[in-house]
């Protein structure tokens, strides 16, 4: 089992990665944030993301799917930003990892494999 720590740092490490932050999208606390940098606030991108994913959740509790959510793709002219959300053992825990990535160095398939790869490792 990795820590978040370390998990932040296997994301980053993934082919094209500019930044990854893992989210609490319950609270919207931040649990941890790599990269970024200059280029991207990654608290403010993982804020925004929070969003994001409380909509498709709440939209799959209206239409009555028993389907899990796996990933969300946010296909940008320059980049993908990858929101996988983490399946929790403990109850009421709503994380994901949210993983942006400069679309001419990644790979799409490789980097949702390698995220996966990260999910099953991580303990929170």
């Amino acid at each position: 089992m990795a820590n978040i720590e370390t998990s932040l740092k296997e994301a980053m490490a993934i082919d094209g990665a500019i930044g990854v932050a893992l989210v609490d999208y319950t609270s919207g606390l931040t649990l941890g944030v790599l990269g970024g940098g200059a280029t991207m606030d990654m608290n403010v991108a993982a804020a925004g993301n929070t969003d994001v994913v409380r909509a498709k959740v709440r939209t799959l509790e209206m239409l009555g799917l028993s389907d899990s959510i796996e990933d969300i793709l946010i296909t940008l002219d320059t980049q993908y930003h990858l929101i996988r959300l983490l399946k929790s053992t403990r109850s009421g825990d709503a994380f994901f990892l949210y993983l942006a990535l400069n679309k001419s160095r990644a790979n799409l398939g490789l980097a949702r494999h390698q995220l996966r790869k990260i999910e099953s490792d991580l303990e929170v």
